[in-house]
């Protein structure tokens, strides 16, 4: 016997569990297929602007609010040793009136909280894995791991960057590796961060923290995402937690103080890239890295997939009618297709900014710091953008 639903999403990562939720929410019959994550996720996400009013319809941000960090002042630092360096700029959220622009969230956390919501919210959620697809007029049929079947009339796919639904829509990806890999790891340290991420630019790569909320001990915490060339990385990853740390706190010139590594733990990934030229075709949606992937900077990732949520619930949400119609499926390609193709230009170009050894580059990447660090409009404008604007809001 084949099982149908209306919409059947999967991927059970922050993406998937919150389209989900607002899809069941809508009135849609939701059907999440999930399998169980391969380990615990150490990692954070800075939630800006959207992404927090997202959450907060999905009715999971007053529970999160209690057990993260703001982000008050965002400070870029021009850590290079080029000729030309950029001046320092900060950012403050009380500029464009807001208190922060943004916070913290340990991934794990956010995860609970939507599988937790999701939970009472009428939606079907199965731990099994896609196996086979096949897409046709009226749907698309899944085979699952546990020998059922699925029927669903619109899948959204957002089931990572080697997305399999992403293959039987027909679409093709553009996939590009940087000479660069990041390694992560939570931290406590002397100094309080009083709320601010800094961002230090090297000539392989930003090195980041940002805010966490304080340990039970009361010690400041935050998060660090340092992308470097990747033997650099490699031999920080087998380094001892010691020498870690205080190549850390050098390297970012003590502002933190003395640092430790939480528990010793530190993971690392290379740096790629990756686009699509349509959202969506025969039946299948893609959301999150399905559909774009690109470094960890300016904290545009998992933001970026929270504005993909809110556009498939704009074009496919709603009790009535066919959700996978040719029609909806255009809409919501159309909805993502320049706000992604903008901002992956955008932290690609930062990125390989920081690469370039010419000094054209050095100069032109220390005007437009200059000019984000002195013009007022140009200023707003900036932080406005990087927290997305009230068009994409749910």
């Amino acid at each position: 016997m084949v099982e149908s639903t209306d919409i059947a999403v999967v991927g059970g990562g922050p993406v998937g569990l919150a389209t989900a939720l607002l899809m069941a929410e809508s009135g849609r019959e939701v059907t999440l297929l999930a399998p169980e994550p391969p380990g615990p996720d150490r990692r954070t996400s800075a939630l800006l602007g959207d992404s927090i009013a997202l959450l907060e319809r999905a009715g999971v941000w007053a529970n999160l609010m209690p057990r993260v960090a703001p982000l008050r002042t965002i400070r870029i630092v021009d850590a290079t040793r080029r000729l030309v360096r950029a001046p320092e700029v900060a950012f403050e959220a009380d500029e464009i009136g807001r208190e922060a622009f943004g916070y913290n969230v340990p991934n794990a956390l956010l995860v609970a909280a939507l599988t937790e919501r999701l939970s009472g919210s009428g939606a079907i959620c199965s731990s099994t894995a896609v196996t086979e697809a096949e897409t046709g007029p009226g749907g698309v049929t899944l085979a699952l791991d546990d020998g059922s079947q699925l029927q669903a009339r619109l899948v959204v796919a957002a089931d990572g960057r080697r997305s399999t639904m992403r293959g039987v829509a027909g679409i093709e990806a553009r996939t590009w590796r940087y000479p660069q890999s990041a390694l992560v790891c939570n931290l406590t340290h002397e100094a309080d961060h009083r709320d601010v991420s800094v961002e230090f630019h090297t000539e392989h790569g930003p090195m980041t923290f940002v805010p966490l909320p304080a340990d039970d001990a009361g010690r400041s915490r935050s998060s660090l995402v340092w992308v470097d060339a990747p033997e650099a990385v490699k031999r920080r990853l087998e380094a001892s937690a010691g020498d870690l740390a205080d190549e850390i706190s050098r390297r970012s010139s003590w502002i933190l103080g003395s640092v430790t590594i939480e528990g010793g733990v530190r993971q690392a990934f290379p740096l790629s890239g990756l686009s699509v030229d349509r959202f969506a075709d025969r039946r299948v949606a893609l959301a999150g890295e399905a559909a774009h992937v690109f470094p960890p900077i300016g904290a545009q990732g998992l933001n970026l997939g929270y504005r993909d949520a809110a556009a498939a619930v704009r074009a496919f949400g709603g009790p009535d009618d066919d959700p996978g119609t040719d029609t909806r499926l255009a809409a919501y390609s159309r909805d993502r297709l320049t706000d992604v193709r903008l901002r992956t230009a955008a932290v690609d170009g930062l990125n390989r900014s920081l690469l370039a050894g010419l000094l054209p580059a050095q100069i032109l990447r220390g005007l437009g710091l200059f000019a984000l660090g002195t013009i007022p409009t140009l200023r707003r404008r900036a932080m406005g953008l990087g927290l997305g604007t009230s068009e994409t809001a749910p």
